[in-house]
């Protein structure tokens, strides 16, 4: 698995899961997205001054199709994080055990607000976040603003790094081109 160099001290790591897996997972997304599919919900409601896409949320368990190449590549990225970052190992047993996202940002359209992935008390067993760009986008990446970086939104790239307020990010926006990716969490019991 190929490694995408993020500077040690960010805690984010990132490797690349196949182009054939993100293809496939984007036509499962088509397949599905008008049975399934919701708008991007934030706070309670609609507000897409602060997130502005279609979402399809993935029942945890659910191995169909691309489901289960992404989990398999996606272990192996986690695999590479614990590797790179071994105090992982001494926390209490994570996995993911709540639904995971698709997300579609047409052109314009993203993830605009600052966040974290543990700003709310419901979200308090959540440990580690992982995303994946599951397409190519000029300046459609993610910027997290304590590491003062921004993740080039790089087909494949699988990103996982901690879901605290030390990691507050935000999506770059594309004026001209869509934008998919693959988002969940890892949680404890």
């Amino acid at each position: 698995m190929i490694e995408y160099e993020l500077p040690y001290e960010s805690f984010i790591g990132g490797w690349f899961i196949s182009d054939k897996t993100c293809d496939d997972v984007i036509d499962y997304f088509n397949k599905v997205k008008g049975k399934i599919g919701m708008p991007g919900r934030l706070f309670n409601g609609i507000d897409k001054k602060k997130k502005d896409s279609l979402d399809v949320g993935i029942h945890h368990n659910n191995f169909e199709g691309p489901l289960k190449s992404y989990r398999d590549q996606l272990q192996k990225c986690l695999d590479n994080y614990v590797k790179k970052y071994d105090f992982v190992n001494n926390l209490d047993y994570f996995y993911i055990n709540t639904s995971y996202v698709i997300q579609h940002y047409k052109p314009g359209g993203g993830f605009k607000k600052w966040h974290c992935e543990r700003s709310f008390s419901k979200m308090g067993k959540r440990c580690l976040v992982f995303m994946t760009y599951l397409n190519n986008v000029d300046e459609g990446g993610t910027e997290f603003h304590y590491q003062k970086m921004i993740t080039p939104a790089k087909k494949g790239l699988t990103l996982i790094w901690p879901t605290d307020w030390t990691h507050t990010h935000k999506g770059q926006i594309s004026k001209t081109q869509e934008k998919f990716i693959l988002t969940g969490w890892y949680s404890f019991n």
